[in-house]
């Protein structure tokens, strides 16, 4: 299927807000692509904002404005505040430099240099072959799309987060990485420096997945999801309720 019509598919049946994102890695050994850069310095998680929104653009080492995500996309070092913990117990999100540090030392990240830029924009008309997919909506939709990638193996998902580097780790690197999805229920960093609401949270998807999941809940539309959306198990139950 075509990226046009598997964006399509996917806003319809699960009733999207926004458009699925579609994310290029673009490797060292590539050409950069003729994509627009971002005009000011940005966080990766404020690029896929912008890619909500409409824009297709692309970030290099130059212009990636968090530390954390240039050093998890494979475009620059660690910095040593962020490593060690420093600068996250200064944000408060450990309470201990050595507990921010291990979770630092635990985060899976693209292997230094061995990507020049990161290219985002709505997969309905993303203009790259992309690596992964992204989803930013409600839970029910993510649940969903976690059902449709069991639907015809079966098995459970081994979802991989530490609630910090949701956007550029969780729902980019682990499944470029791993080539499975992963869900991210957000991040300090994402929900500070996005307009995403409270209610919404992430699922990446390696590309090469997408046709089978949209196939998937194609089918799940058809009984399943018909049957949860009207809450049919609920209505019946509350007819007792005082």
């Amino acid at each position: 299927m075509e990226n046009k019509i598997l964006s399509q598919k996917l806003e319809e049946i699960l009733g999207l807000d926004s458009p699925p994102i579609a994310v290029k890695i673009v490797k060292a050994e590539e050409t950069l692509p003729d994509v627009k850069l971002v005009t000011q310095h940005s966080r990766y998680c404020q690029l896929l904002m912008l890619s909500r929104k409409g824009q297709t653009l692309m970030l290099t080492a130059e212009n990636v404005a968090c530390p954390a995500a240039k050093a998890a996309l494979g475009l620059g070092p660690l910095p040593e505040k962020i490593a060690t913990g420093e600068m996250l117990c200064t944000l408060g999100l450990f309470t201990s430099k050595e507990a921010a540090a291990k979770t630092m030392s635990m985060i899976p990240r693209i292997k230094l240099g061995a990507a020049k830029a990161i290219v985002a924009g709505p997969l309905k008309d993303f203009p790259l072959e992309p690596d992964v997919v992204i989803i930013e909506s409600t839970p029910e939709h993510i649940m969903w799309l976690g059902l449709a990638r069991n639907f015809k193996e079966g098995g459970r998902l081994n979802l991989s987060s530490s609630i910090f580097q949701a956007a550029c780790v969780d729902v980019t690197v682990v499944p470029y990485l791993s080539g499975d999805i992963n869900m991210s229920p957000g991040c300090y960093g994402c929900r500070q420096s996005t307009d995403t609401p409270p209610e919404h949270m992430f699922v990446g998807i390696p590309a090469k997945l997408l046709p089978e999941i949209v196939e998937s809940l194609e089918t799940l539309s058809k009984k399943a999801m018909k049957s949860v959306r009207e809450k049919s198990v609920y209505a019946l139950y509350a007819k007792g309720l005082p």
